[in-house]
């Protein structure tokens, strides 16, 4: 199927071809040289009605990149990946979000691994982060919008550290690094859409509980014992594993503490 460029406005949009074999993700595909962010984009395309399910806003340059917790996505000019995709997935209730997450974060994990292989450095953080031993080259922001007790739609920002090779921060790294090699970004592009819409056509098919063994088998740091930071203190935990509705669920000591994504920093 030949993807479509979808027509919003000609003076931004660039003619860059993308050809992922999907049903529907990427199919209506729109890549801007730059924006202030892409899902503020595909917020705009859903409020006037021109958003089908799998639109997909591919920029070279964010000027206004959100990332989890408020902090701001940096990344170099027309070196990485940064998209974002629409799914109504209205077959989930707003409780069940976290599973939506899981899909989104095993996509991309999947994507990593045509890449790097088996590699067991290569780890989900939680909740969505991609890393590769401890340094990150990937993040995930999802922004749901509810309708009642379900998700009317869902907008999923992504982040992924392709060409780049200087970053400001020691923990950073990208897929170039990793493999000592450079990439085309259209194809690496085109892999990930399929690799999102195959997890998410699994979680539309009900299989959530799957998912969920799958993401703790990637999780980073699951069942090791390892320092955190919570309430401004320095505690010894293990991650045994994940709450229905997203919390990570830590042994410390003899109790087991339920913490939300603002209540524990990995250390």
């Amino acid at each position: 199927m030949q993807p479509k460029v979808y027509e919003v406005n000609e003076t931004r949009k660039k003619a860059v071809v993308v050809t992922p074999q999907t049903l529907f993700t990427g199919q209506q595909l729109l890549w801007l040289p730059t924006c202030a962010s892409t899902n503020s984009e595909a917020h705009a395309l859903i409020v006037q009605n021109r958003a089908s399910e799998g639109c997909t806003i591919i920029t070279d340059f964010q000027t206004a990149g959100r990332g989890q917790r408020g902090n701001r996505w940096e990344a170099a000019p027309a070196e990485n990946l940064m998209l974002s995709v629409v799914w109504y997935p209205t077959f989930l209730a707003a409780a069940q979000q976290f599973q939506l997450s899981q899909a989104v974060a095993l996509g991309v994990y999947d994507w990593a691994s045509t890449l790097l292989g088996p590699d067991p450095q290569l780890k989900l953080k939680w909740p969505n982060d991609l890393y590769y031993g401890d340094q990150k080259f990937g993040g995930i922001l999802i922004e749901n919008t509810l309708s009642g007790p379900k998700i009317q739609y869902s907008v999923i920002g992504i982040g992924l550290n392709i060409n780049q090779q200087r970053f400001t921060t020691a923990t950073a790294t990208s897929i170039s690094q990793l493999t000592g090699r450079a990439y085309a970004r259209e194809a690496l592009a085109a892999r990930l859409l399929e690799c999102l819409e195959r997890r998410y056509l699994q979680l539309r098919a009900g299989q959530g509980s799957w998912l969920r063994q799958a993401y703790l088998q990637a999780l980073y740091r699951y069942q090791e014992t390892h320092w955190f930071e919570v309430a401004g203190q320095r505690v010894s935990g293990q991650i045994v594993g994940v709450e229905d509705d997203g919390r990570l669920a830590v042994a410390v000591g003899n109790e087991l503490r339920r913490f939300g994504l603002q209540e524990i920093r990995y250390l």
